[in-house]
């Protein structure tokens, strides 16, 4: 079976869970018996990486392993049931949501299973170390281990790394087979998942023009698109030799955004809603961080008991194959003063989870979902499905049972009326050719796809755009969808003229998105979205069935463009412009946090509420050459220049094959929101 890979900021993959496939079973008694020898062999959890070729010999058994068994519902089919159902407006159950106790009680795993399988795990000289309604974690010798699943377990030498993994398939209890959905920790291999977004700028953006110094000795940058060019610079002529080449726009802060998207005139803040903020780790400083940068940016900072965060440091692991707090500390304040920004009276909730791993990233999530301590949760962090590095039959890093493990998380997020987000990526169609260039592309791609998990169908979907404004206070000019060409000043050109290098670009930049050949449509798309793109997967396959494409929704994210951020944790503070979907995951949680206030109730799993809003043209319609950019030949290009000579020239809204099209496109998905969106939200 697949491995699982450490996840990224969007992001990193982990240690894999095995998967408990369900197999058809012989008949047996339905009371488990500790002393039974009827077990179930479950077929394809040999990791395919472990072959005898690359076997370097068995992991000593003294070695403490931990393995956590994921808990299968009591009613799987009930639960996707009525998920949908109280999702769904205009259906009867549409809003009546229900207390996690009520959720675990109806469809969680039942206190005889469980009590079952810790019987099953005291039988074989395993102990219990932790108990979720979602899991048991176990923990014991590497020799307890095996004895307990029927396996070997070996180190494996492999393309990336040696890493460990079961010689045969695992073998559970035949009782137990309808009780437990999946383990994770026998076998799997730690590869990173970064952060979704990319540095844009070592200066903050949002200083004004200056043009003493001559050319790329001083940072700068537009107030309002085309307010500031190249023209009197002496720098080379850019796409049809235009020589007048608007400079970027200064990084956005929230206020601009909140103009942008209507948010300012809706007069709503998110108040009386809660958004819950995940990823690995956390900063030391991050309440005080974000006061800074809303007070330097004419907001208020967080007021008594606004800001929260669940971070437990003595329990973090992986911190050199995840990037340690260090590295994820830009995207957790991205996060949280993203959705303050966009949503200044929500409540704010971070909840770092103990590494990048999937095990973690999941128990982060659903730490939230078994207590319901947030309406709305975003995730910035994303892994390819397809890749060199995964050892299922297609080069799959995702098991269909860890899969299932966030769907089952999902639909109870959804039953209780959470929403959960995640970023659709920021390397366009995840393309060989695009990751040969891409500035936050997973190399060991094997072929045009999605990303997990926001192609799943129970979360929603982030795509990005590129914002341009026609004042610095905010106000809406036009988008594009966010992909970026790029080409570099050349000063050491052998002739005496200055250079772009190459020209045109090539693919450094772009918002996720595509048909995703893992996931059938799911009931929300079906009429939205165009069977053009439903029946034509990523990789150039035509699908008998429809299939869920990606993004549902977009946000400014644009690292051309860029978005201010700002930081200290344990460092001076300072502000610079990131760019990425994982700005626009955020950024659409403050805005369904004003959409919460503005229907005064929580709306739950978003995306049919999304689908359903489109019919009302609610949403700014990205498409590829809009009218108001008046743009030479429909080119639109822009200079970023970072001072010192590091200028760089960027045609905008090429993201690889995804394109924004009237209507519904696997770029931009149903579009941006308006003021008239929450206009809509108070009549559901």
């Amino acid at each position: 079976m697949p491995t699982t890979r450490l996840k990224r900021p969007a992001v990193l993959a982990v240690p894999a869970i095995v998967a408990l496939v369900a197999a058809t079973l012989a008949a047996t008694s339905p009371a488990y018996a500790a002393s039974s020898n009827s077990v179930t062999d479950l077929s394809g959890t040999k990791p395919l990486f472990a072959t005898a070729s690359a076997d370097r010999g068995q992991v000593p058994t003294g070695t403490r392993q931990t393995t956590r068994i994921y808990f299968a519902s009591q009613n799987a089919a009930g639960m996707a049931a009525y998920a949908q159902s109280v999702s769904s407006p205009g259906n009867a159950a549409y809003g009546k949501y229900l207390t996690p106790a009520k959720a675990e009680a109806l469809y969680g795993v039942s206190p005889e299973a469980v009590a079952q399988i810790k019987s099953w795990v005291s039988s074989v000289g395993l102990t219990v170390t932790a108990q979720t309604p979602q899991y048991l974690e176990v923990a014991g010798t590497v020799g307890a281990t095996q004895a307990a699943f029927g396996t070997s377990i070996h180190k494996f030498a492999t393309s990336a790394g040696v890493i460990d993994g079961t010689t045969s398939d695992i073998k559970i209890p035949a009782a137990l087979a309808t009780s437990i959905l999946a383990v994770s920790g026998l076998s799997g291999q730690v590869t990173v998942a970064q952060p979704d977004s990319v540095k844009a700028a070592d200066t903050s953006a949002t200083a004004a023009p200056a043009k003493s110094g001559g050319i790329g000795t001083d940072p700068s940058c537009s107030t309002s698109y085309g307010q500031t060019s190249t023209a009197k610079d002496g720098l080379p002529a850019g796409y049809d030799g235009d020589t007048k080449i608007p400079l970027s726009e200064c990084s956005w802060v929230p206020s601009q955004l909140r103009e942008a998207y209507g948010v300012t005139k809706s007069g709503l803040t998110g108040k009386g809603v809660t958004v819950a903020v995940v990823d690995a780790y956390g900063s030391s400083t991050m309440e005080a961080d974000a006061d800074q940068y809303s007070v330097n940016h004419g907001d208020k900072p967080f007021a008594a008991g606004q800001y929260s965060e669940i971070v437990t440091p003595a329990d973090w692991e992986l911190e050199d194959e995840c990037g340690g707090p260090a590295g994820w500390s830009p995207e957790e304040s991205l996060d949280v003063e993203m959705v303050h920004g966009l949503a200044p009276g929500a409540n704010v909730e971070y909840v770092g989870a103990n590494s990048c791993s999937d095990d973690d990233l999941l128990a982060a999530v659903a730490t939230i979902v078994d207590s319901h301590s947030a309406d709305i949760i975003t995730n910035s962090w994303d892994e390819i499905m397809h890749s060199t590095e995964g050892s299922g039959p297609d080069g799959d890093t995702i098991s269909p049972q860890e899969i299932q493990a966030y769907e089952q998380v999902f639909e109870q997020a959804a039953i209780e009326g959470i929403g959960v987000q995640f970023s659709a990526g920021d390397c366009g169609d995840q393309s060989v050719a695009a990751a040969a260039g891409g500035a936050n592309c997973d190399p060991t791609t094997t072929e045009a796809q999605t990303n997990w998990p926001a192609s799943d169908p129970w979360a929603t979907a982030v795509g990005g755009t590129a914002l341009f404004t026609s004042d610095s206070k905010g106000k809406y000019d036009f988008e594009l969808t966010m992909g970026d060409q790029r080409s570099v000043l050349d000063t050491n050109a052998t002739t005496s003229a200055l250079q772009w290098d190459p020209l045109p670009g090539f693919f450094y930049f772009g918002g996720g998105g595509g048909t995703s050949e893992d996931f059938a449509q799911p009931w929300y798309q079906a009429g939205v979205v165009p069977s053009s793109l439903a029946d034509s997967e990523a990789n150039g396959t035509w699908s008998a069935t429809p299939q869920r494409v990606i993004p549902d929704i977009a946000m400014q994210g644009d690292l051309v463009n860029a978005t201010l951020v700002g930081m200290s944790d344990g460092s001076p503070y300072s502000e610079a412009g990131y760019g990425g979907t994982s700005v626009s995951s955020p950024e659409l949680a403050g805005v369904m946090a004003d959409a919460d206030q503005a229907a005064g109730h929580a709306l739950g799993f978003e995306n049919p509420v999304i689908y359903l809003a489109d019919n009302f043209g609610v949403f700014n319609d990205i498409v590829a050459n809009p009218k108001a950019a008046k743009s030479k030949d429909g080119v639109i290009q822009e200079v970023v220049n970072l001072g010192n000579d590091r200028i760089r020239l960027y045609e905008l809204g090429q993201d690889t094959s995804l394109v924004a099209t009237p209507g519904y496109d696997d770029a931009t998905g149903v579009g941006t929101p308006t003021a008239a969106f929450f206009q809509l939200m108070k009549k559901f």
